[in-house]
């Protein structure tokens, strides 16, 4: 039971992170039936390719990130391919968490967000240097990031429950039916904490498929709930950054939750380079931190920032692509594994190219709807 509890929490935790502070909005956008309909379906093909991804694991008997099995099964140019979708998941992360601590940062101290981008840049230069100069200190400090979110999401249900207008949820838009999409997808990423939930469970390796569907289950309720509580207060004034709109102490939590974030993504990244293309801890540094800046500094230049653009193209981007190689690498490891695993899911041609499809229309949408 112990290891249970510690792989589900292990597994959600790496799940929820600061994206789930852009749910509110593009389900207030929809329509909150229609926002609830885009967690199911999409939590629905998160389970099939988590599930895939853990036999994966169990049918290799060295553990690896996800690199390290799409080199074994897809070979060079699929670890390439896996490293791009990776890359890319963090890097939007990382460029959406920039514009959030500016915005929430100027709202916190000017009620205004006018000095966003004053904000967002000390920001930088304070998490450039903190995660250049103290990374095993930062891996510790996970498990706090995670309490702070939890922390965020009972706050905000304690103490808006009874404030919820039934009105608010009544309203959806067929027409905006893939709007939540993207921001969603992003926020079920947490496929890297697979290997380490695999350590955790140690000999009980056949407790992971049921580890899947509790995490799945239990992050897909509490995004529904997050959702009806925020939108259900805040109806059409719900901002892109659902804390904002909530008081003084809850941007502050907002603050600390994509602080964290922030964090965790660039350590994993580093260490990335790092250990899987063998740069120098310096090099591999520099490359984490310069890119968001730039990127952020354009989008700026165009006042085209946006904290729900960004997740929602890197959601969609990265999370097909990461999805779709899943589902290769599973067909080739079913025959090349070197392990026999606690559990094994059928493969059907056909329910991949299903998800597949679907993934790649809610990827062209996103895109579309986004310029």
């Amino acid at each position: 039971m112990p290891k249970t509890f510690a792989a589900v929490a292990t597994l959600i935790g790496t799940i929820i992170g600061a994206g789930i502070l852009g749910i509110p909005y593009v389900i207030m956008r929809a329509g909150f039936l229609i926002g609830v309909i885009n967690i199911i379906i999409i939590a629905s093909l998160m389970l099939i390719i988590y599930l895939y991804l853990c036999e994966i694991g169990l049918r290799t008997k060295q553990n690896h990130h996800l690199t390290g099995y799409a080199s074994k099964y897809l070979g060079k140019k699929g670890k390439k391919a896996m490293f791009i979708a990776f890359a890319f998941s963090i890097y939007s992360g990382l460029i959406a968490y920039l514009i959030g601590e500016g915005e929430s940062l100027s709202y916190l101290f000017f009620n205004s967000p006018f000095y966003s981008l004053h904000f967002s840049i000390a920001f930088w230069f304070l998490l450039s240097a903190i995660s250049y100069f103290g990374l095993k200190a930062l891996k510790e400090g996970e498990k706090t990031g995670m309490l702070i979110i939890f922390a965020l999401i009972a706050l905000i249900i304690v103490f808006f429950w009874n404030k919820i207008d039934i009105s608010n949820l009544s309203y959806n838009n067929p027409s905006l039916f893939y709007a939540p999409f993207g921001v969603i997808m992003f926020a079920f990423l947490g496929f890297a904490a697979i290997p380490e939930v695999e350590t955790i469970l140690k000999n009980h390796k056949n407790l992971m498929k049921r580890i899947i569907w509790i995490s799945i289950i239990v992050v897909s309720i509490i995004y529904i709930l997050f959702a009806a509580i925020v939108v259900g207060t805040q109806g059409s004034s719900t901002p892109e950054i659902a804390t904002l709109g909530l008081g003084k102490i809850f941007i502050i939590l907002g603050i600390l939750t994509m602080f964290t974030s922030y964090l965790a993504l660039s350590v994993a990244l580093i260490d990335t380079f790092h250990y899987d293309f063998r740069k120098t801890k310096t090099r591999a540094w520099m490359y984490t931190i310069s890119l968001p800046l730039l990127i952020f500094l354009i989008l700026n230049f165009f006042d085209i920032a946006s904290f729900i653009k960004v997740i929602g193209i890197g959601g969609v981007i990265s999370g097909a692509l990461v999805g779709t190689l899943i589902l290769l690498m599973v067909k080739n490891a079913k025959t090349k594994g070197d392990r026999k695993p606690e559990y094994s899911i059928p493969y059907s041609r056909v329910l991949t190219w299903i998800i597949i499809i679907i993934l790649a229309i809610g990827t062209i949408l996103e895109i579309v709807s986004s310029f």
